[in-house]
């Protein structure tokens, strides 16, 4: 079968503004998950989903349960959109000249037509912006060819993570997107605890990682990493991570914060004949990586293959 993809170029550098404006947009939808749905593990219930339409915040509850709505960034048609399962629905139309605070306040607005009273903690999370999100005007950058590649690069990857996560049988996370740090992931434990955090450590950090896990995803690149990139990391992180083999020949072993995390560029990844099993093969060397360092049990948490049953 021929798996080779056209995909979209995907680049950091220029498109710093572009990217916070649909970070923070992610944030405010993100928050109002937060606020409204029940809580479970890793924080898995305030994520967001990559969706034929863009990205959503999938069905959040409301009037005490006995009714749902979603919040879902249409890229195709370039509007944020409501829905309730009413059958209620309001949008607005997303372009250059769109500041943080409006879309924060005409999204309040209509939620308040819907009748949905939903109240968040209006600050950006770990993105060092000490405004409100309704105060916020110097983001306004919303672009529709850099929105439209980063989406069609997220259909590709969330389809590739998924085919990843089927080859695993313990406890693994949905594909999702986190909006603190917008990158697509999937994790996957090994079913022990982890060594407790420091005392000072975020609430967020200590769910998170109260387990053993390896994590794999794709961001669009930051200040620290300035071009999109795939990446993995073990924690707790094992003595020797970084010296372990890794595929294809492009991927390298970075230092994050102290600890060796697996890279590869999308750049790089473009240039290879086939990006399908070019990226598969990153994510199942960092994978054995960790899982060998970490003492996993590899074959039984192995799933067969069919022509294996």
């Amino acid at each position: 079968m021929n798996h080779s993809a056209k995909l979209p170029p995907l680049t950091y550098r220029g498109n710093e503004q572009k990217k916070m404006t649909l970070h923070l947009f992610l944030q405010i939808m993100g928050k109002i998950r937060l606020k409204s749905t029940p809580r479970k593990n890793h924080w898995w219930y305030v994520t967001q989903y990559v969706s034929t339409k863009g990205i959503t915040t999938g069905s959040i509850p409301y009037n005490e349960g006995m009714d749902k709505f979603d919040i879902t960034i249409n890229v195709p048609g370039h509007q944020l959109e409501v829905s309730t399962s009413k059958g209620e629905s309001a949008s607005f139309p997303l372009f250059n000249g769109l500041s943080v605070a409006h879309f924060y306040r005409q999204l309040y607005e209509m939620l308040e037509r819907l009748n949905i009273s939903i109240s968040i903690v209006d600050k950006p999370y770990d993105l060092k912006i000490e405004k409100p999100f309704g105060e916020i005007t110097e983001y306004h950058h919303y672009d529709k060819a850099y929105t439209q590649d980063f989406w069609r690069t997220l259909l590709w990857v969330d389809e590739v993570l998924k085919e990843f996560s089927g080859r695993f049988y313990g406890k693994t996370c949905p594909v999702h997107l986190y909006w603190h740090s917008m990158d697509l992931a999937v994790t996957r434990f090994s079913g022990n605890r982890a060594p407790a955090m420091a005392e000072g450590a975020r609430l967020s950090d200590k769910d998170a990682y109260s387990h053993e896990c390896i994590s794999f995803g794709f961001w669009g690149g930051d200040e620290n990493m300035p071009e999109p990139a795939f990446y993995s990391y073990t924690y707790p992180s094992p003595k020797g991570l970084d010296k372990e083999p890794l595929e294809p020949s492009t991927a390298q072993w970075i230092d994050n914060r102290g600890s060796p995390m697996a890279l590869l560029t999308y750049n790089n990844l473009l240039k290879a004949v086939d990006p399908r099993s070019a990226l598969l093969d990153f994510l199942e060397s960092a994978y054995t990586a960790g899982a060998k360092k970490a003492n996993w049990d590899i074959e039984t948490l192995k799933v067969l293959k069919l022509e294996d049953i």
